[in-house]
């Protein structure tokens, strides 16, 4: 497990039912490409968040895979429709098969 990461999301506490709204998710994480040696000229061993999936009560609201070249610390922005009260659950997959997850709760007002 790569140390120090702590996924962050950001996702309105109510919302009315329909609405569109925007979600916004960070994880710390240092992403290493695989490609650069260390000091000693040691290849540092690859190391990524893989892929990035959300669900909203059991449906999939987006998946995406990631490449080594995604920068650390990924950021993502993105819009979903909230059709009732449930929960957003984010799951981030790492190379080293360590899976970082979260639930935000939402409510409809």
């Amino acid at each position: 497990m790569a140390e120090g990461v702590k996924p962050r999301v950001k996702v309105p506490k109510s919302v009315s039912a329909g609405e569109t709204i925007t979600i916004k998710t960070l994880i710390s994480h240092q992403m290493e490409s695989g490609q650069r040696k260390d000091s000693d000229g040691n290849v540092i061993p690859r190391s990524i968040i893989n892929r990035f999936v959300v669900d909203f009560n059991g449906e999939n609201v987006i998946d995406v895979t990631l490449e080594p070249a995604i920068s650390t610390n990924p950021y993502f922005e993105f819009e979903a429709t909230v059709p009732e009260a449930g929960e957003f659950h984010f799951t981030w997959y790492d190379d080293d098969g360590s899976v970082y997850e979260t639930v935000q709760e939402v409510a409809v007002n």
